[in-house]
């Protein structure tokens, strides 16, 4: 008898009390009736998704979440990107995720230029090609703010990138590329400065007092990704749903197949309802199917506890409570729901720290019976050290 497995994850959902809920997580605070049931009829516990070695982020966290070990598979987020796009990579060449952000006053002001559209961004990776593109620097368009850039010819082996977006705020000298052949890369964030500065885009943004975008940003580098099928290292067949490039590349990595679904956007506007139903028809015809919604993490980047807490409430709306029905239908299933890091309202950037997981189904049973939260979770005593291993708890 063949076996369901579903795994939602609120991305960046975990995070710290919160003095406008009363000393309440979002966990805590959201009214999320399906994950407590799940929390309160199944297993709760604490997962250390992020090894103390590597940043915290999607692509370290996603990577244990789904069951492989940061530490042997990782070789930078902008390796998997692109492989969500397709881009073709020899073994030498460096990819680097290239955002669109926005400086003011010589501080990091905005990670994602207002939250760019990808019409308007893609105008801007255009005007990078024709100024800065070479046979060795070329840039590729992405989703929004998020796309890609592959230079050949250099070697970084010492190089040092920081995250926009665990920044904000920051002065950006202070931020800079650090290590052999980094004034290649300051170079080229030096000259889209100069070449973003009275673009037509950025002139009628200004007008709309909108947040312009004013240079590049390079970080996540590394080198050509591979990773080992799930179907092999697990023995499932496995589909993925999400916005994020990130997750796709991933996705595509590990062998899963790419569930497209429209309305879904990686921001808070995406369509929860879409996405549960999605996942529905998935469960019909995938042994495993993986729920990735972004609009938690961007609500923590973007400080803004209540639409973080409402969020996490629609996810558990439209798409846990309908997905967990459908699964009931069959004879053994599971479900597992969880953050793949935390994204603090109070600090708009990634922590490392453990984050909350629930699951429920055949052969689960815990010892704690409370809702869903950091601190419900640690009562439990149950701690993953190695994130990547939960996987092997949930499915066996």
């Amino acid at each position: 008898m063949s076996r369901k497995y579903v795994i939602v994850v609120p991305d960046g959902a975990a995070d710290k009390p919160l003095a406008e809920f009363g000393g309440k997580t979002i966990f805590e605070a959201a009214m999320k009736p399906h994950i407590d049931f799940i929390a309160m009829n199944g297993q709760q516990g604490l997962c250390q998704t992020v090894p103390p070695t590597l940043q915290p982020g999607s692509d370290v966290a996603m990577m244990a979440v789904l069951g492989y070990d940061p530490a042997k598979y990782y070789t930078g987020r902008a390796p998997i990107e692109a492989v969500a796009q397709g881009i073709d990579v020899t073994e030498t060449d460096w990819i680097f995720r290239c955002n669109l952000v926005t400086t003011a006053a010589g501080k990091m002001i905005d990670h994602s230029s207002g939250h760019i559209s990808s019409e308007e961004g893609k105008q801007f990776v255009e005007e990078l090609n024709k100024a800065l593109g070479s046979g060795q620097v070329k840039f590729y368009p992405g989703v929004g703010y998020r796309h890609l850039m592959v230079l050949k010819g250099y070697d970084f082996p010492d190089l040092q990138l920081q995250p926009p977006h665990d920044h904000i705020g920051e002065k950006v000298t202070a931020l800079l590329p650090r290590g052999k052949n980094s004034a290649v890369l300051i170079d080229l964030i030096s000259k889209s400065e100069k070449l973003f500065k009275d673009h037509k885009i950025n002139l009628l943004r200004r007008d709309l007092k909108k947040n312009e975008a004013t240079s590049i940003w390079l970080w996540g580098h590394g080198r050509k990704a591979r990773m080992e099928s799930f179907e092999k290292k697990y023995g499932l067949k496995g589909a993925a749903i999400t916005a994020v490039d990130l997750v796709k590349g991933l996705a595509n990595l590990i062998g899963f197949d790419f569930i497209k679904v429209e309305g879904a956007t990686g921001y808070f506007d995406t369509d929860y309802r879409a996405k549960g139903l999605a996942a529905i028809e998935a469960i019909k015809k995938y042994d495993i199917v993986l729920v990735h919604v972004e609009a938690t993490d961007e609500a923590g980047h973007a400080g803004k506890a209540d639409v973080k807490k409402k969020a996490l409430e629609d996810i558990d709306k439209y798409i846990v409570g309908p997905v967990m029905e459908e699964l009931k239908k069959y004879e053994h299933w599971r479900m597992l729901v969880m953050p793949d890091h935390p994204t603090p309202v109070s600090t708009q950037g990634h922590t490392g720290e453990a984050v909350p997981f629930a699951m429920i189904g055949d052969g689960v049973s815990g010892e704690v019976h409370l809702p869903l939260g950091e601190a419900n979770a640690a009562r439990t005593g149950i701690m993953v050290k190695d994130g990547y291993r939960l996987m092997e708890s949930f499915l066996k």
